[in-house]
């Protein structure tokens, strides 16, 4: 079906009840194309053109933003099924907000943004369930977004790192989990230098606190990294 890895892209929540049959013909009527990258090849930089909604169909994508310092931030990990520049595509930017990086090999499926925006002639059922979709995906990122920011204005290392796993731990509902990123990554996420957070990392083990053994995490005591989390400015 016009070269489309139309397995991978059902399993994206965008195209969440379109039957496979009419699928084809959404893609069609959407204009989407699919681009294969390179790892750590620059599928938008930042400030330059603004190409489409993507959807990672394999591998991973970062985004990262570069701040007054010049210094890239990472805003977000995104794995397969996962969706990036739907915010600009319902709006008048016509630029990328912040760099997405192929952190793997990656298969993404572009759509054109003035396709999403505006009902197809046919007014197919398959297209008012995708805008539907997207609106939904909105929602959710938005409430992530304000996770970020709840990290953010934590000023301790210790309370960013604990509200960081005890928000995963909540979501997971298990005291042991994986998280989705690297020491590196998680450092980015967190905006704090990666040896010092490794430092806490393991005062915090010592203490136990919590365990831990690459981006696997346990969470030995549930109520003393409650009181680190709750520790907004200190």
């Amino acid at each position: 079906m016009n070269g489309f890895s139309m397995d991978r892209i059902t399993r994206s929540p965008l195209f969440k009840q379109i039957h496979y049959k009419e699928l084809s013909a959404v893609l069609t009527c959407l204009k989407a194309s699919q681009v294969n990258y390179d790892e750590e090849e620059i599928i938008g930089m930042e400030g330059h053109e603004f190409t489409g909604l993507g959807v990672v169909l394999k591998g991973t994508v970062k985004i990262v933003k570069t701040n007054e310092t010049g210094d890239q931030v990472m805003m977000a990990m995104l794995g397969e099924g996962d969706i990036f520049g739907e915010m600009i595509a319902f709006s008048s930017v016509k630029q990328w907000p912040a760099t997405v990086i192929a952190h793997t090999e990656a298969v993404i499926l572009f759509i054109v943004p003035d396709m999403l925006i505006h009902q197809c002639e046919k007014m197919c059922q398959g297209h008012q369930q995708l805008i539907a979709n997207l609106l939904h995906i909105i929602s959710e990122k938005a409430l992530i977004l304000n996770r970020k920011v709840s990290y953010l204005s934590i000023k301790s290392m210790r309370g960013r790192i604990a509200k960081f796993l005890m928000d995963e731990y909540r979501k997971k509902e298990k005291t042991i989990f994986n998280i989705p990123f690297n020491r590196n990554e998680l450092a980015e996420f967190l905006n704090v230098s990666r040896p010092s957070m490794s430092r806490e990392l393991s005062r915090m083990k010592k203490e136990e606190l919590i365990d831990y053994y690459q981006n696997t995490f346990r969470i030995i005591d549930i109520q003393g990294m409650c009181y680190y989390a709750s520790k907004l400015h200190k």
